[in-house]
């Protein structure tokens, strides 16, 4: 199986549809190519307390403003209601279960060479394009670095893209590893459920109180 067209789209997370949304505009032909099985997959499956972590106004795709009504910073239900209304109004259609797993640009034709594995069908589909736009993110793989001791560790050991609420644990010692947003937000809602929770941060933090 070989599919051709003009830009061919990496990932159907916000930049990716945007990307697709605008081509759409244009009526240029495109292709998005997702790993998982929904846009925005990161947001869907991140934590519950999930928001924006930029003012609104700094968040919105090209060509639709979020609601009159909404607040500064976006809940991660909002957001993701905003995005499907954005791909369903500029017709999005992203490939869902496709895994790309090699790309070459020919410099013969010209043209951008990608095997992407349909993981639903289990067989390697092949694109062409003009045009190649990587749209993966930067935090689309978990890392846990190996840290002296931790294998001997009995007790639970989890990254943050696995982390939903603090429900299971509660009245239990929590250490967060990292103070950015995410660890910020984590040990906050571990708190609120009634952990005793630590963090641990590799350099000086700065607070700014506002009266």
């Amino acid at each position: 199986m070989k599919q051709e067209t003009v830009v061919l789209i990496v990932g159907a997370g916000p930049a990716g549809i945007a990307t697709s949304a605008c081509l759409n505009l244009k009526n240029i032909p495109n292709i998005v190519l997702e790993r998982d099985d929904s846009f925005a997959s990161l947001w869907r499956k991140s934590y519950d307390r999930l928001k924006l972590h930029f003012a609104s106004q700094f968040c919105e795709l090209p060509y639709m403003s979020f609601p009159p009504n909404s607040p500064t910073f976006m809940s991660k239900n909002s957001f993701l209601e905003y995005l499907g209304s954005y791909v369903s109004h500029f017709n999005v259609n992203p490939l869902y279960k496709r895994a790309v797993e090699f790309a070459f640009f020919d410099n013969v034709d010209c043209k951008w060479h990608v095997k992407a594995m349909n993981v639903q069908k289990n067989i390697v589909e092949n694109y062409v394009a003009r045009y190649l736009v990587v749209a993966t993110g930067e935090n689309s793989e978990g890392f846990i670095p190996k840290i002296e001791g931790l294998d001997g560790f009995g007790g639970k050991i989890m990254h943050s893209c696995e982390y939903r609420n603090g429900k299971s644990f509660e009245d239990k010692d929590v250490l967060v590893v990292g103070c950015g947003n995410s660890g910020m937000e984590i040990a906050y809602d571990l708190s609120n459920w009634g952990a005793r929770t630590s963090i641990v941060v590799r350099s000086v933090v700065s607070f700014l109180f506002t009266i």
